[in-house]
């Protein structure tokens, strides 16, 4: 390469005219007018348009009737204005172009099976096949700059606040955090196996025993579970732990980090604390424990009011919940929503309509005048509003109405997508039940500390035991976990003996920590954060593979690469692994 760069394709502008510059890029198109050939030269900083006059240079205009879109070019030249009324206000350099003088082609490429523009958007397996010019997009650019960003800004807040960025293991023993471990086989230790980590919590831990007070890292957390949207096989989340400090610590100083990312990267300064919402109220007003607070459209409990009424489908089901939209729905519009009710698992959804004379629909017969006046007070229901109803087991009628809601907003344009609504979610129950295999689960993980007041109910009824546990939200989005940690032996064994652990058993799996918690413990606390998400959510995606560089596919398959891929029979053997010992399923 002879010619050196001395500017990039997004840097040039009027002040630069008449200088003389080197750039370097992919031809991104090219066009010929009247025998001049016009370039839009792409780096990752921009586009440039270069000019190839026949009258200026034979040799390079010649030279350029060759090139191709996607080759590779370093040109010399002129910085020069455009000519009046030629600017291009949507470009940073729209209004300048350089005449070239030297060119010098230093790759040529095959036409690339997919566009290299944002207008035009190949389908999936496309993308990630040829993920090394997906990326090119500006976009995709656009997008890891801004994950850079991102992480920049938030190592800045951490750092400032005194906290220590410590790597912990990748290889490690297997511990049951909730999905299953990606397993890999010890070449010098014979028929045993490291896990790859769902996340570092057990380390961070022992780092809070070992004195590191304040800790961070961007930790790689690695699940076996179905993908979907916002999962992945490997995530990065930040991971932060605090020593000597109460949840509202935990939380005031991640609020922080948050509201310096947004101002940082985004530009926008968030002022007003996050709001704090029990678990319970989130599941009642908004059916879920990650509620989206740019719409309202909160549910209303019903179940007390329709008791007794001749609607049976009402009557016999644990609860009954209503939405009401405060809209003008057409019947075509109502069996839309009931067809969408359907689509996600309800098995239908009954709706009236409030009039002057009352309530009006199929099913208004079979509920009382005192019924019927009852859910107007509850539901808050005015002239014109459809009243939506889902009648099953909580837990379904949650599911149903939460996402039911989501699809009102959307289809009333009730959401704004440059809107960030954060909030915290708190009081958890400390353990779910697990009907399918009859047993007590904890909702965070088992290291986390019940609340003092419920301490009372570890032996005798633990569904009524809260945790010190917090969850942060954005739009409908879990951000992260969090809680304060059990250090107390005694509670812990309690804790454990609730999911089925003896001491022995839970020795097995914990025993380091537990071993490491003999020798002075602090109090402690901290969350794992969703870096992926909170980067797709400043870039106004749902979908976290558009920040991440080189994503899975739905099969956890990388087209790109063909991971994952057979091994050679050597190196099996090294492994003790023989493959006809796998079960097929």
């Amino acid at each position: 390469m002879n010619l050196k760069r001395t500017n990039t394709c997004g840097e040039l502008s009027k002040k630069d005219v008449k200088k003389y510059a080197v750039l370097c890029g992919w031809v991104a198109s090219s066009r010929d007018h009247g025998g001049i050939i016009f370039i839009d030269l792409r780096d990752r900083y921009g586009l440039t348009q270069i000019i190839f006059d026949p009258k200026h240079d034979k040799k390079n205009h010649k030279e350029a009737e060759q090139l191709r879109r996607e080759d590779v070019i370093a040109v010399k030249g002129k910085v020069r204005a455009r000519g009046k009324g030629l600017e291009n206000p949507k470009l940073k350099t729209g209004e300048i172009e350089v005449l070239v003088d030297e060119l010098e082609v230093l790759n040529k490429a095959e036409t690339p099976p997919l566009e290299i523009e944002d207008r035009i958007e190949a389908n999936e397996d496309m993308r990630l096949k040829y993920r090394y010019l997906d990326l090119r997009r500006p976009k995709m650019q656009k997008n890891l700059l801004m994950r850079h960003n991102a992480a920049m800004a938030a190592r800045e807040y951490l750092n400032k606040n005194s906290f220590l960025e410590i790597e912990t293991p990748i290889l490690v023993r297997a511990t049951p955090e909730g999905a299953r471990d990606y397993v890999v086989p010890s070449r010098v230790n014979p028929g045993k196996f490291y896990a790859l980590p769902q996340s570092p919590q057990l380390y961070k831990q022992i780092l809070m025993v070992s004195g590191c007070d304040r800790y961070y890292q961007f930790a790689r957390c690695l699940r076996d579970e179905d993908l979907r949207q916002d999962r992945q096989p490997e995530h990065t989340q930040i991971d932060v732990e605090m020593s000597f400090v109460n949840a509202d610590d935990v939380m005031e100083m991640v609020e922080g980090l948050y509201k310096h990312m947004m101002k940082r990267v985004l530009g926008i300064n968030i002022k007003e604390k996050f709001p704090k919402i029990s678990h319970k109220e989130a599941m009642d007003k908004y059916g879920c424990d990650k509620p989206d607070l740019r719409f309202g459209l909160e549910l209303a409990d019903v179940t007390d009011a329709v008791k007794g009424c001749d609607f049976n489908v009402f009557n016999k089901s644990e609860k009954v919940k209503c939405i009401n939209p405060e809209d003008k729905f057409s019947r075509n519009e109502i069996d839309s929503l009931i067809d969408f009710a359907i689509s996600i698992g309800s098995k239908g959804m009954a709706w009236m309509r409030v009039t002057e004379k009352g309530l009006e629909s199929n099913i208004v017969k079979f509920f009382s005048k005192d019924a019927q006046k009852k859910l107007i007070e509850k539901t808050k229901a005015k002239k014109g509003s459809i009243l939506f109803f889902i009648a099953d087991k909580e837990k379904v009628v949650n599911e149903i109405l939460s996402k039911l809601r989501v699809e009102l907003g959307k289809r009333l344009k009730l959401i704004d997508g440059k809107d960030f609504k954060f909030c915290w979610v708190v009081d958890f129950p400390m353990f779910e039940r697990d009907e399918d295999e009859n047993v007590w689960k904890p909702s965070h993980h088992i290291f986390t500390a019940p609340k003092k007041d419920y301490l009372q109910f570890l032996d005798k009824d633990p569904s009524k035991v809260y945790a010190d546990l917090y969850d942060l939200c954005l739009n409908g989005v879990e951000l992260g976990s969090g809680s304060i940690r059990e250090t107390d032996a005694k509670i812990q064994e309690k804790l454990m003996k609730v999911i089925g652990l003896d001491h022995e058993q839970a020795q097995k799996k914990f025993g380091f920590l537990m071993d490491a918690f003999k020798y002075g413990t602090p109090p402690h606390g901290g969350m794992g954060l969703g870096f992926d998400r909170i980067v797709a959510l400043m870039c106004g995606y749902n979908d976290i593979r558009e920040v991440i560089a080189f994503p899975k596919n739905k099969d956890a398959e990388c087209p790109m690469d063909g991971s994952p891929s057979d091994v050679e029979e050597k190196q099996l053997k090294e492994l003790n692994i023989k493959l006809d010992l796998v079960k097929k399923g």
